[in-house]
């Protein structure tokens, strides 16, 4: 039972910031979509939503960022990532001579 709840946790982990990038992502599209759209309409001014877009930036470069991360550091441990992103060993000291 205990991992069955550890594995369902580790899962939300990665829903959540999953479902905040798509969040992130729609208001970032919408903001853009109604400010195209109101050049057709000659009986408003278009404004761009700002603070809806920066919000949805904000939301979207979280959660990619999160699970981007998230799978860097996994395949560190693992050793799947190229020679560039492993971790440095440090050398031992040179001996005084």
């Amino acid at each position: 039972m205990k991992l069955v709840v550890s594995r369902f946790i580790a899962i939300l982990m990665l829903v959540i910031p999953g479902v905040i990038a798509c969040i992130g992502f729609l208001k970032m599209k919408d903001a853009l979509f109604f400010y195209f759209s109101d050049f057709g309409n000659e009986a408003v001014v278009p404004q761009f939503q700002w603070l809806k877009f920066l919000l949805g930036f904000i939301m979207f470069f979280a959660g990619a960022g999160f699970i981007g991360g998230w799978t860097f550091f996994r395949d560190r441990k693992r050793n799947y990532v190229a020679p560039r992103f492993k971790e440095k060993r440090p050398r031992p000291p040179k001996p005084r001579s």
